[in-house]
């Protein structure tokens, strides 16, 4: 028993971890790992019975009825992975950007070969469904980022959005909520002070509380999580219903978002910021507007490109390694 639920644990800091990333999705981390399908039912408990029991204080009824061992251990993870895994992540993505990008590269590849092994007798309709997964999944990386954007909300819907991620494997939620402009406001800078906030009232420090910024952190922090909850039941429900009426079809489609996602995490690109008169747009925390992405092929007789590529194998093999591995141990 106690083994298990530090690897629910561990699943969660992986997909917290990259749902943490724009262009990796925490859906396909759950997907890949095998315990997605049981996520999406889990959270679909959460409903208006689910409430009857615990307002009748059936709390035994309602912790079975939600799965809520599971549930804590992985959302446990997730909300873990924000400050403390991630925060690791956001060093190494600003000090080995290229290698970073190159390693999920990789290993979204590496999930793309291993989910399309996984499923076999694929019919016409599968395939259709692929592409029209892979279509959309390229699509959105023609949309262009907006403004950054306080109104509450917005932020709620912010939080709706974001967590699409976490439901809808190659759907990346961070990608979508840099798309919204709000990505640096929510995940990091929010996350950063709230950690903060933590750390003082952990020290007794509880002032902190009174301070207009904490307070203002702290009202954005509750905004966003309600939206994210929202998000959860609504997408839990509406794939617990399309996965229960067309398996194939959805499996097929969640597959090519993973594939499609592929040109959102490519390693080889420059950042393409707003100007006016020439000269970069910052936001309040003198921070350049991103307003997209300048990709290219990169020059592979280059040293840091070559180390770049021995990454994207790595990712690969890591995959496929991981799979090998359950199939011996099964």
């Amino acid at each position: 028993m106690f083994p298990k639920t530090i690897s629910l644990f561990i699943k969660g800091i992986l997909m917290g971890t990259a749902n943490k990333v724009p262009g990796v999705s925490g859906g396909a981390v759950a997907y890949v790992l095998g315990f997605y399908n049981e996520l999406i039912y889990s959270f679909q408990k959460i409903n208006s019975k689910a409430f009857g029991l615990l307002f009748k204080r059936s709390f035994k009824s309602f912790y079975e009825y939600i799965n809520a061992k599971f549930l804590v251990f992985i959302l446990g993870g997730i909300v873990f992975s924000y400050f403390t895994v991630s925060r690791v992540l956001d060093y190494f993505l600003e000090h080995q950007e290229l290698q970073v990008w190159s390693l999920f590269f990789g290993m979204i590849i590496g999930s793309g070969i291993y989910l399309i092994r996984k499923y076999p007798n694929w019919e016409l309709k599968s395939y259709v469904s692929l592409l029209v997964g892979v279509a959309i999944g390229v699509a959105i990386n023609f949309i262009e980022p907006s403004s950054e954007n306080h109104n509450l909300w917005f932020v709620f819907f912010c939080g709706i959005i974001g967590v699409s991620g976490m439901t809808i494997p190659g759907l990346s939620g961070s990608y979508l909520l840099m798309l919204l402009g709000n990505y640096v406001f929510l995940l990091v800078d929010t996350v950063n002070v709230i950690g903060n906030v933590g750390l003082e009232l952990l020290s007794f420090n509880l002032s902190v509380l009174e301070e207009s910024t904490s307070q203002e952190y702290l009202t954005i922090f509750a905004i966003f999580t309600l939206g994210s909850v929202t998000g959860l039941i609504f997408f839990s429900k509406m794939l617990a219903f399309v996965l229960n009426k067309w398996e194939k079809i959805v499996n097929a489609i969640i597959i090519g978002f993973i594939i499609g996602s592929l040109g959102t995490v490519w390693p080889w690109k420059n950042e393409i910021y707003a100007e006016f008169n020439g000269t970069h747009i910052v936001d309040k925390y003198n921070q350049k507007v991103i307003v997209g992405f300048d990709k290219y092929l990169p020059d592979v007789t280059l040293q840091h490109n070559i180390i770049a590529i021995v990454f994207v194998l790595t990712g690969v093999f890591l995959v496929l390694g991981i799979e090998y591995y359950s199939k011996i141990k099964k």
